[in-house]
């Protein structure tokens, strides 16, 4: 999970990137980058940390011109290393930067076929660099000094037929213009909007609509699965389908918890879908636990406080904030090692002990990934007085690991791979477990759009919408995903770091 943005505007557009990025900071708290264009020069920030800390004023005054793009990074099988910040760049064909969300499944033999074939070096491990030499190598191959938008959509189509897995990706292509293209299935989201300034039309592309919102951009639609957005340099729109047999197939995670209540992905927008979510959450408690006692629904904020509240009020309970979040904590989901996400549960809540004191408590939360920040919430709930602790997800078990960019880890890791609903229960503390079913919560979210016939549910249901996802790919994956493995690729960076700065 990352963000992406895009911009080409009728002024310098340094100040909406980075306005946009933090309202996508959400989606990636690891790197920030930007790269703006100005008369076919190229001017590049970026490293690791939020966006706040990456752009200092002397930074801005540099981003000259009317056209860019800019990324936040969460990693996944790469490394905390400021290397795999985004934007990439590669100089042939014409200067193309490029910025991406999600994963392929088949970076490693792209990779091998980029150096064989088309040689192109790699100089980094992520998979978005792979994509990016793959665009320009399809971009480069018929050898015209000058393109158009027809050239760019030859180039998608061909990013398509090579490209495995899920890409949402804007790319700018110096002195032509932005380009945005998701891939066939749809996993990964990203929308484009237009508005009107005294010097003419402007568009952004970008991960989620609540960037265009903020930036009163008015949302045109979603890029849908397999088809590009192109917006030349004097601001006109050009789209085309790319695949031959596109797919709605949109991750329904993003509703779970990746996206913000307030973004509009495929036409749904997410708040409604949490709110149907602890509807049906609520019907399969009425139906599955007649003897229920609970006194107070409390959700973990924030992503599961819309659910929660729906279901206290289809329950009938009494719903209450029982724990206060500290802001200045990054979401603990997308912490880069399990030490950090444990050590930052107790510094992003803190309970109100009035509210669970002598009460039988349902804790509602959007999922149970690993179960560790479960569990610590749980032990704070009972700390604070509470008799009894239920704890109730507004999405079912996640038993399998995640391929297409969020980080869930090796189904080793996760606590309910391997584990009925009792025994999550037992390993978390909790006195009762309760799971969202699988055809409710894709009911929650299709209501609004019966074109979503299909989702990528594979945490869930093992099912990989991709049809190329086999056990030596999960060897693979568990090897490089690992939380020691991540830490050992991190501490080998740091040496490196360390070795350069002790050069200097």
């Amino acid at each position: 999970m990352c963000g992406v943005i895009g911009l080409v505007g009728k002024g310098n557009v340094n100040q909406a990137l980075y306005d946009g990025l933090t309202v996508l900071q959400h989606r990636g708290q690891d790197a920030a980058g930007i790269v703006t264009c100005d008369n076919n020069k190229l001017y590049l920030r970026k490293d690791n940390g939020l966006v706040r800390d990456v752009f200092a004023t002397e930074h801005m005054l540099n981003l000259h011109g009317n056209m860019g793009v800019g990324h936040v990074r969460y990693p996944t099988a790469g490394c905390s290393s400021s290397a795999e910040a985004q934007p990439f760049y590669v100089n042939s064909p014409y200067g193309i930067t490029l910025a991406h969300n999600g994963n392929l499944t088949n970076a490693e033999d792209l990779k091998r076929d980029l150096y064989k074939e088309d040689l192109r070096h790699m100089n980094t491990d992520s998979d978005s660099e792979v994509l990016l030499n793959v665009f320009a190598h399809e971009l480069q191959i018929w050898g015209k000094l000058k393109i158009d938008h027809n050239d760019i959509f030859h180039a998608v189509t061909a990013v398509h037929n090579r490209s495995r897995g899920a890409y949402a990706v804007v790319a700018m292509i110096t002195g032509y213009g932005i380009v945005g293209f998701r891939d066939p299935q749809g996993i990964r989201p990203i929308v484009y909007g237009k508005r009107e300034t005294k010097n003419g039309t402007e568009y952004m592309i970008a991960s989620e609509s609540v960037a265009l919102d903020v930036l009163g951009f008015d949302l045109i639609g979603d890029i849908e699965p397999g088809e590009a957005v192109f917006i030349s340099l004097d601001g006109t729109l050009h789209k085309k389908q790319c695949a031959t047999n596109p797919t709605y197939s949109t991750c329904i995670f993003e509703y779970v918890y990746l996206a913000r209540p307030d973004s509009i992905i495929d036409d749904v927008l997410v708040y409604k879908a949490r709110l149907r979510m602890g509807e049906s959450l609520a019907r399969k408690i009425k139906r599955e636990w007649a003897d229920r006692d609970i006194d107070v629904v409390i959700p973990i904020p924030d992503t599961s406080r819309t659910s929660a509240l729906q279901l206290a009020n289809e329950l009938g309970v009494l719903y209450r904030e029982g724990f206060i979040k500290n802001r200045y904590i990054g979401r603990t989901f997308i912490m880069p090692g399990q030490k950090q996400r444990k050590k930052s549960v107790r510094q992003k809540l803190n309970a109100i002990d009035l509210e669970f004191k002598d009460k039988n408590v349902l804790l509602v939360d959007d999922s149970i990934v690993r179960g560790t920040t479960s569990q610590q919430i749980i032990q704070m709930a009972r700390d604070a007085g509470a008799k009894k602790v239920y704890f109730a997800s507004a999405s079912p078990a996640i038993r399998y690991a995640n391929v297409y960019g969020i980080d869930m880890p090796a189904k080793t890791e996760l606590i309910a791979y391997g584990r009925t609903d009792e025994q999550v229960a037992e390993a978390i503390g909790a006195d009762k477990v309760i799971y969202q079913d699988l055809a409710d919560l894709m009911q929650s979210v299709r209501k609004r759009n019966p074109e979503l016939v299909d989702f990528d549910t594979s945490v869930f249901d093992g099912r990989y919408v991709t049809g190329d996802v086999d056990d030596a790919y999960f060897a693979r994956l568990e090897e490089i995903r690992n939380d020691s493995a991540k830490a050992k690729r991190n501490s080998q960076n740091a040496d490196i770091i360390e070795i350069h700065n002790a050069s200097k």
